[in-house]
């Protein structure tokens, strides 16, 4: 299977994990597992990666992309439970690990799956296929207030109201079941002289995807949950692509640091305040600028790294 896209920050990534020869370390969104296939050049024979994902096709794409390797071991499952992986296959603790956030290169590739605004595919967006919520039913059963705050809240689109009223006023007549069809009254909401930057559907659409699989609300306590998975010295290495996204992460890193709250004036720390570890970057690291330019999925990547004490 040919994969277009490279991972994002892969340098970046593998430099910030500090990789072991004989690690154990946690891929949580595997996707077409180009990340992977990085950390599994470096380990020795007893090194070992926990490849996670939702999504069965991505799954088996990974397996075929992997195929080389044999210390690999693909889990169908959530990074957001991380922990009870872990229990399940008798890990205590791991030496690195590694979410790459947001819809995978490999699954807007899949135009069948419905996470991509081109062409007419069915309204699905699913990353796991077997839940119930896709966002056909988002689209047509949620009220015209949710589906505005949606838009609003996880696309950043000022023009959230408007569309949101355009779908319930269509879906009265026929229900939209297509990309094609949600395209269309997105374009009709939103001024032509405001469609200039990218495509008009795109912040829309990563809304939804966004709601279909429940991609923020959990963040702030999955980042906690990873960190007390690592081992001394283990490194946690997040990428983001949405502004929400890494201030989930980013406050949740700044939890983990924790903060002495005494007055500057005693002698020594009386609040009981416990750090983790440390904040490895001060800020996010950022893609460079020919990887922005080689692959445009990346311009609004953000790295955080955490190290474990």
């Amino acid at each position: 299977m040919e994969f277009k896209h490279k991972p994002v920050m892969l340098k970046e990534c593998i430099q910030g994990l500090q990789i072991k020869l004989n690690g154990i370390y946690v891929d949580g969104t595997l996707g077409g597992a180009g990340h992977s296939k990085e950390i599994a050049k470096k380990l020795n024979n007893t090194g070992r990666i926990l490849g996670i994902d939702r999504d069965e096709e991505a799954l088996k794409a990974a397996k075929e992309n992997l195929e080389e390797f044999n210390n690999i071991t693909y889990i169908k499952g959530n990074h957001d439970d991380i922990k009870e992986i872990l229990e399940q296959l008798n890990i205590e603790k791991v030496d690195g690990i590694l979410l790459d956030l947001g819809v995978s290169s490999y699954q807007l590739d899949q135009k069948n799956r419905g996470f991509s605004y081109l062409g007419e595919n069915r309204l699905d967006m699913r990353m796991d296929k077997t839940q119930e919520l896709t966002a056909e039913k988002i689209v047509n059963e949620y009220t015209e207030e949710q589906l505005s705050n949606i838009i609003y809240e996880y696309g950043e689109e000022k023009f959230a109201k408007r569309i949101a009223k355009n779908i319930c006023e269509i879906r009265r007549e026929k229900r939209i079941e297509t990309t094609k069809q949600l395209v269309e009254i997105i374009e009709k909401s939103i001024p032509k002289s405001k469609q200039k930057n990218g495509h008009p559907a795109k912040k829309t659409f990563q809304a939804i995807r966004i709601e279909v699989n429940n991609e923020i609300k959990p963040l702030y306590d999955t980042i906690l949950n990873c960190i007390e998975c690592l081992k001394p010295k283990g490194r946690l290495c997040v990428i983001t692509f949405h502004s929400l996204e890494d201030r989930a992460v980013k406050n949740a890193m700044i939890e983990a640091k924790g903060k002495c709250t005494c007055p500057p004036d005693l002698p020594y720390c009386v609040c009981g305040a416990k750090s983790e570890g440390k904040i490895i970057t001060k800020k996010p690291v950022t893609p460079t600028k020919e990887e922005q330019e080689e692959n445009t999925r990346s311009k609004s990547a953000k790295l955080r790294i955490f190290e474990k004490e």
